[in-house]
């Protein structure tokens, strides 16, 4: 039996697509491949808000990622996400950059601004590490 997410009674996603969180990041966290590059950033977005370290080590390339997160450990917590720009990260594509702005509150109020990259491995859309600002 899989264990239950803290949103699955939710009715919108953490990631401001108005959506379910069952019918958007939730089916990712379950298992489901993201289709694009921006969904993939959408459903990592809502690991960081419910918690799912494992989530986010999964998607995230082995050659970049820490041998471990301690999201626990601090007292930020997210709540909205913003889809600045993306580049390429399509349904056809192989790579593909997202430009976002997580806001936080906590200890300290703010927010964080990056250019993720992605890429794809065995047909799955993968995070990769923050780029350069063009």
């Amino acid at each position: 039996m899989t264990a239950l997410s803290p949103l699955d009674g939710i009715k919108r996603c953490p990631c401001g697509s108005g959506l379910n969180f069952g019918l958007c990041c939730g089916k990712y966290h379950a298992g489901a491949p993201a289709p694009t590059a921006e969904a993939l950033m959408r459903s990592r977005f809502s690991a960081f808000v419910t918690g799912d370290e494992d989530y986010l080590l999964r998607t995230w390339d082995a050659d970049t990622r820490p041998t471990a997160l301690h999201l626990d450990a601090s007292d930020l917590r997210f709540y909205r996400l913003d889809i600045l720009d993306t580049v390429g990260g399509g349904l056809l594509d192989s790579t593909g950059i997202v430009e976002f702005e997580a806001f936080y509150k906590g200890a300290a109020t703010g927010s964080q601004r990056e250019r993720s990259s992605f890429h794809r491995i065995n047909g799955n859309w993968i995070y990769y590490a923050e780029t350069e600002s063009s």
